[in-house]
């Protein structure tokens, strides 16, 4: 997979644009980012299920918190079967501090990404599911014929990439360096030893946050905004591996949890740039890109891309050719 994120933070038309654009480009898989201050996911894909022919696309990633993921699974359904197939299902325990501003308890992550993952499975094979676990679902079924929907498992600790790698079809591993991708690769095999067989192969997708531009200072400064979520949010052994400050760190995230987003941009530092973002030029990115799926199978282009929609054209040249 050669994936590419958008961010619905534009129009949904030009959401939409983009994406033709990045099919053009020679991405075979596109993502849409979920935040609830962002225009909605799903009518983004809806409309780059028409402004495409042949990419993959689903969200990537949503929670199965401000969504009963009942509704959830259905609605992946749906955008599987309006673009004829190409649906992805992209999940995740979402983002805590974006989850805390609307009241959400972060309430065991990975158990509720397990029950989401098992019941939309149940549910796409046609069957009634009665579910009491980290959320209930009595009788719940759907009333139409829906397909089988690839699940990736969006992970940045080791229980959640371990899970993923034992249950789901892919990870969507958010980290850019490949010092955590070598960790990640460790935390997989360690899953795919417990991996059912008929479970099927399993791709381990590195979702790296990638700035390209023509100058190195103008894609740095684009990824700011989607490092400072990256790094307010990261468990404490991330940000130690590469000696970011924690209480910087958390500074940024109560920052975004406090809506204060300038701020927690600002508050990101170099050290940050280079832990949580692919950012520089075009022969910078394909350096650093080469580097990392020495270790890893695909890689998804994740926001900000760069500082305008050619970043996904540059993105696109910087990136390998997608294998057949």
């Amino acid at each position: 997979m050669l994936g590419i994120e958008l961010t619905p933070e534009h129009p949904v038309s030009a959401v939409a644009d983009r994406a033709a654009r990045a099919e053009v480009a020679g991405f075979d898989t596109v993502f849409v980012s979920h935040h609830y201050n962002n225009r909605d996911e799903f009518v983004a894909l809806a409309a780059i299920a028409a402004a495409t022919d042949s990419a993959r696309l689903g969200p990537g990633i949503t929670n199965p918190y401000e969504t009963h993921p009942v509704a959830l699974a259905s609605r992946v359904a749906t955008v599987d079967e309006f673009a004829g197939g190409r649906g992805v299902f992209g999940v995740g325990a979402g983002d805590r501090s974006t989850l805390a501003n609307l009241g959400y308890r972060h309430e065991r992550p990975l158990r509720r990404v397990l029950e989401t993952m098992q019941v939309a499975r149940r549910l796409w094979d046609g069957e009634t599911v009665d579910h009491d676990g980290t959320f209930r679902a009595d009788g719940a079924a759907l009333n139409y014929e829906a397909g089988s929907v690839p699940v990736y498992v969006g992970a940045q600790g080791p229980h959640m990439t371990r899970m993923a790698a034992k249950y789901a079809d892919g990870v969507l591993f958010n980290g850019a360096h490949p010092r955590d991708v070598e960790w990640a690769r460790e935390r997989v095999d360690e899953g795919l030893a417990d991996r059912p067989d008929d479970r099927g192969e399993f791709d381990f997708a590195v979702y790296a946050s990638v700035s390209v531009a023509e100058t190195r200072e103008a894609a740095r400064e684009a990824a700011r905004p989607p490092v400072a979520f990256i790094a307010g949010g990261a468990p404490d052994p991330v940000l130690d591996r590469h000696d970011i400050d924690r209480e910087r760190a958390a500074a940024v995230g109560e920052a975004i949890s406090a809506g204060e987003f300038t701020d927690a941009f600002e508050r990101v530092t170099p050290a940050m740039l280079e832990a949580f973002c692919i950012a520089g030029t075009p022969a910078t990115v394909a350096d650093r890109v080469e580097d990392i799926l020495t270790v890893a199978d695909s890689l998804v282009a994740a926001s900000p891309l760069g500082p305008d929609a050619a970043a996904i054209d540059l993105a696109g040249e910087a990136l390998p050719p997608k294998s057949d």
